[in-house]
């Protein structure tokens, strides 16, 4: 069948040598690889890459979900690359994609067209590299995307239950660009341009490469991280490396970092300065048809594109420093912002889609309400060590006010096509409440009346303070603080809308008391949860290297750690109280720790009279 005009697939990157022929061209400059579908939105990372690339007149071409398990014609259709191939396992790292938090494998794939399994490989960013090595050994592979930039250095893998080398060492690839690649792209492709060669550029920010040990000269600067061998040799010694990282990451002047893998050496320079106000306008602002690549049009939805279709992106990055959270280690602690122009242009280009009904699906970013927040001085952040802004407690350097967000809320939900835009990423209530009482109150009310569908989610994640100590999370007193005027706005508005929390058990440091007291508190406040998960130990992340070492990285005291699924599953089932089906084992369990006398509090009804 002929495709209507907007399904013409000249408006995409090439994904096949036909469609390369169609634009004339003989060779192309860059060939990306990914593990996702391929929908050119600036929510998917290769469509951003590709589309900053083509601003830069360069041939590019996407090959999305290569098939790796046959004679590699994926792998070499495209031919040889003038510049290099660009190689990502995803918006997600591989292993999160395909496995639960209790290691089974994932039935569904969100980034998949009809949702399907099984379009990429286990640790994709390693096979994909593998695949190109073997056809084509001197073309230069850049690794980028979430899985490069989580597993950039030494770092734990819960699915192998093994210290893995940094994947530029493992895959072999030539470069890795870790977090947002777009300015690294741009300098390395003007170097290559001018006549620079490939290996020789060595000093891009947010970069990494590989050196042999006897060619490698330290720089006097530079700090060295406990090598590959020492750190499977002595876990304390791989915790006492992340906080090396972790700081550097966040800092706005940082160090370079080194790290020995046999005899090679992996060098991680540091991060570009945070980005001014406006400045990844550029990459929003690309000709992005916002729409799955027609090969897809009979395969069934991409669910993840179903998610954000109608969404728009504010900012990048988030200080909050959670310790399971691996957003900052991709994406920064500096919030980069869009401009309010940028942003009011994209939502033309939704209202207008074929398909738009009125809704914008979300208007935020990894936490909504950080859009435009940074330090009032930011001379203090050019020293400042901190790897949150608000814990242990909110910066006293830091603006809070949700004015501009608020001002921006209101000329969204003026145009004349919108008829109701949600923030479905939900909001850091620890910044609302940041806020004089009177603006915390304006900003909910604003949130509720105009921005809600019935539901506004938000993440306490514990109870027991010493669990959230650990989590880099506020007191929960706080949470219940936030729920008493979120009460308060739904009466006086007669809203009667759902606060929505978010909780994880088996996080490192929560025991069976602490499960018992989440039940009891969230009892008390008359929730039944929905929003909950398993922790899962993911490469990068504070917790991880607690999981795996036990000890606290920044302390070095050990942290006790629920690792078996029987101790695993123990704790799911408080969430689930009011469940009858788990009430014997519950009562069991508590029977077991010495802890019988919770059980009349666990499952004694709760003041609504509900149960």
């Amino acid at each position: 069948m002929a495709y209507p005009e907007r399904f013409q697939t000249n408006k995409w990157l090439p994904t096949t040598l036909k469609e390369v022929k169609n634009r004339g061209w003989e060779q192309l400059d860059v060939v990306l690889f990914t593990g996702d579908a391929y929908v050119d939105h600036p929510s998917f990372g290769v469509a951003v890459v590709g589309r900053v690339l083509e601003s830069l007149e360069l041939k590019v071409a996407i090959v999305p979900q290569p098939n790796w398990q046959d004679d590699g014609r994926d792998f070499k259709k495209m031919g040889q690359p003038r510049l290099f191939f660009g190689v990502t396992g995803g918006n997600m790292d591989s292993m999160v994609n395909h496995y639960t938090a209790n290691k089974r494998l994932r039935s569904n794939d969100a980034y998949t067209a009809g949702g399907a399994a099984g379009a990429r490989p286990d640790y994709a960013s390693y096979e994909y590299c593998r695949q190109l090595k073997k056809f084509f050994p001197d073309v230069p592979i850049i690794l980028g995307g979430v899985e490069a930039s989580l597993r950039r250095v030494v770092h734990y893998d819960y699915w192998s239950d093994l210290l893995k080398p940094s994947i530029l060492f493992e895959t072999q690839a030539d470069l890795l660009i870790y977090g947002m690649a777009e300015q690294s792209l741009v300098e390395l492709v003007d170097r290559l341009e001018k006549g620079e060669a490939f290996h020789q550029i060595k000093d891009i920010p947010q970069t990494c490469y590989s050196e042999d040990t006897q060619n490698f000269k330290v720089n006097s600067n530079d700090i060295e991280l406990h090598s590959w061998e020492d750190c499977k040799a002595d876990a304390i010694l791989y915790a006492k490396n992340f906080k090396q990282v972790e700081v550097k990451s966040n800092s706005v002047k940082a160090d370079r970092l080194y790290q020995a893998h046999a005899n090679t050496i992996i060098v991680i320079n540091p991060p570009y300065p945070p980005a001014e106000d406006g400045a990844i306008d550029r990459w929003y602002d690309l000709p992005y048809t916002r729409l799955p690549h027609p090969k897809y049009w009979k395969k069934g939805s991409i669910p993840a594109y179903e998610m954000i279709k109608f969404s728009i992106n504010m900012h990048r990055g988030c200080f909050g420093g959670c310790s399971f959270c691996t957003i900052s280690a991709h994406q920064g602690k500096f919030i980069a912002n869009r401009s309010e122009q940028s942003i009011l242009k994209e939502l033309e280009q939704v209202v207008n889609a074929h398909d738009f009904k009125g809704y914008i699906s979300d208007l935020g970013g990894p936490s909504a309400n950080m859009y435009r927040m940074k330090g009032k001085d930011l001379s203090q952040c050019e020293t400042c060590k901190r790897p949150s802004c608000i814990f242990p407690n909110v910066c006293n350097n830091l603006d809070t006010s949700h004015q501009a967000l608020m001002d921006l809320y209101l000329k969204v939900r003026e145009h004349p096509k919108v008829k109701k835009a949600f923030i479905g990423s939900g909001i850091r209530y620890d910044l609302a409440m940041a806020q004089e009482p009177k603006q915390r109150k304006l900003y909910l009310q604003n949130v509720m009346r105009h921005h809600v569908s019935g539901k506004l989610k938000v993440a306490p994640e514990h109870t027991s303070n010493d669990v959230l100590k650990l989590m880099r999370k506020p007191d929960f007193k706080l949470f219940e603080e936030f729920t008493k005027l979120f009460n308060t706005i739904n009466r006086e508005d007669q809203l009667n809308e759902l606060l929505i929390p978010y909780f994880i058990s088996s996080h490192p440091g929560s025991k069976t008391k602490d499960m018992a007291d989440l039940a009891i508190k969230t009892k008390a406040m008359n929730f039944r949860l929905e929003q909950v998960q398993d922790f899962t130990p993911t490469p990068m992340t504070v917790a991880t290297v607690i999981y795996y070492s036990g000890v606290h990285p920044y302390t070095l005291k050990p942290v006790e750690t629920p690792k078996t699924q029987d101790e695993k599953r123990a704790q799911r089932m408080f969430f689930f109280w009011y469940d009858h089906q788990y009430k014997k084992a519950i009562i069991e369990r508590l029977k077991k720790e010495k802890l019988s006398d919770l059980i009349p509090i666990v499952f004694e009804k709760p003041k609504s009279g509900k149960f």
